[in-house]
């Protein structure tokens, strides 16, 4: 499921911003991005980030700097700054210009502060936890209203499938007949002699037999029991795995449909079964994004 979460303080004079974005995937895919200073505490960091992110292609930043009301001189680092420039003259043949070389005393390598690099007391590593904690309570929030838009749409497309299961009696009631009624008007076109050979019980047993094999009776009710079923699940809250749980009702619900459809010979009841299928197949696409 997709999330975000972005938080930024102040600490003694330096500006700390965490962000925390994430697409969705089947498994925990984390990508970090720290400064040097934070980066001995990256596998903390990522510890903190999976107590609470199940899955997901996640990226973090975090950024601890020198605020700009208190930035202090930088040193420059004259040589990375030379070779840049020397580059730049074998390449383009002609001395650094005033703005590439302003853009070049910028570069993270050739202009460092006084503090960058230096390590984390206990005080500034609490914050920049405390601020990470403060994010994650965002990113959550994020993704539990994404959550609830989900949970709305499927109600939607389940009340579809639902009103479309429903318009398929009136056409069950009168298609037995009219299989029986065609049956038997093909019978009536045989001759007298063949007619007379056939033997009558032997025939109603396997009309019986054919028409139980037309009945969907079984596939409606189990139908409406999967759907029953996925409201149900995404109404427990708590479970674990909801998502892989929606994705395998989803495709129960398809083989049902599906079994709707090739029992279904009449035009009426295979356009109610095609609708079926493009609501569901809009459902299967979103319960990708639920954990």
């Amino acid at each position: 499921m997709t999330g975000y979460g972005r938080t930024e303080s102040q600490f003694r004079g330096r500006k700390l911003v965490c962000e925390i974005r994430s697409l969705n995937s089947k498994a925990m895919d984390m990508s970090v991005r720290l400064q040097p200073e934070l980066r001995a505490h990256e596998l903390e960091i990522r510890t903190q980030i999976t107590q609470r992110v199940e899955r997901g292609k996640v990226e973090i930043a975090i950024c601890y700097q020198l605020s700009d009301a208190s930035s202090q001189p930088s040193a420059i680092n004259w040589s990375a700054a030379k070779e840049y420039a020397r580059q730049y003259g074998e390449q383009f043949g002609e001395p650094v210009p005033a703005e590439v070389m302003g853009a070049i005393l910028r570069f993270p390598d050739v202009t460092k502060s006084g503090e960058e690099g230096s390590d984390l007391t206990d005080e500034e590593w609490q914050a920049v936890q405390t601020q990470i904690e403060q994010t994650l309570d965002e990113f959550v929030a994020f993704r539990t209203q994404e959550g609830a838009a989900l949970q709305a749409m499927f109600t939607e497309k389940l009340d579809g499938i639902a009103a479309l299961l429903a318009q398929v009696e009136p056409f069950e009631k009168g298609r037995v007949a009219k299989i029986k009624e065609r049956l038997e008007q093909n019978l009536a076109q045989l001759s007298a002699q063949t007619q007379a050979e056939i033997d009558r019980n032997r025939l109603e047993q396997e009309m019986i037999y054919y028409l139980e094999k037309l009945d969907i009776t079984e596939e409606k009710v189990r139908l409406a029991n999967h759907i029953k079923y996925f409201r149900e699940t995404m109404e427990n809250a708590d479970a674990v795995g909801v998502g892989k749980k929606l994705g395998f009702i989803a495709q129960e619900m398809g083989r049902e449909i599906n079994t709707l459809g090739s029992k279904s010979n009449q035009s009426e009841m295979q356009i109610i079964v095609v609708k079926m299928k493009d609501i569901l197949e809009q459902i299967k696409e979103q319960v990708l994004n639920v954990l």
